[in-house]
């Protein structure tokens, strides 16, 4: 079984745009419900409790059988599941930090799974995007991250905004706010 993986820069980014956003949408929607896809070590999940969501709202999915031991361990809802395979419901708020990076042939096997998005690096996110649409609550929001280095992503028929960056030193960090657009 592969490791968990921990939170670096990335997932901090996300951490902080989560922070921001979600209060706003929770005063809104004091019952809103919120889908981590890949929770990892659970950090957004946290953060979404810390921001007032209730933990009965709080729900997550990942692949790897101990991440989703340790969001159980911290008495989250978390399922195996690829992608949105085994998830059912509608969501006002689905947050996923996927593996986002090209193909690298060099990168060992261990850690392609956390940071290889396939050989653009976009085609485990475009499956997402185009799977969330079914999931995601009328007024919904989908938090996405990704990188410059992510090639072709496709975001379909969204709305989106791109509301935070942050340059390292060989990539950015791209977190994008998306959400459907009124059928006209």
């Amino acid at each position: 079984m592969s490791k968990v993986y921990s939170p670096e820069e990335d997932s901090y980014l996300l951490k902080k745009v989560i922070e921001k956003k979600l209060p706003l949408l929770f005063k809104k929607n004091p019952k809103l419900t919120f889908l981590e896809i890949g929770s990892g070590s659970g950090i957004q999940l946290k953060t979404a409790l810390e921001v007032g969501v209730k933990k009965e709202n709080i729900f997550s999915c990942d692949l790897n059988l101990k991440a989703i031991s340790i969001c159980k361990k911290l008495g989250f809802n978390c399922i195996e599941s690829n992608l949105f395979e085994n998830i059912k419901g509608k969501y006002d708020v689905i947050v996923f930090n996927p593996p986002y990076l090209p193909e690298d042939k060099d990168e060992p096997k261990d850690s392609k799974l956390a940071t290889t998005g396939g050989k653009l690096g976009s085609e485990i996110s475009n499956l997402f995007l185009k799977q969330s649409k079914k999931y995601l609550k009328e007024n919904g929001r989908i938090f996405l991250l990704l990188s410059n280095l992510t090639k072709k992503p496709t975001f379909l028929n969204y709305n989106k905004k791109v509301i935070s960056r942050k340059k390292l030193f060989f990539e950015e960090l791209i977190v994008y706010e998306l959400w459907k657009k009124k059928d006209t």
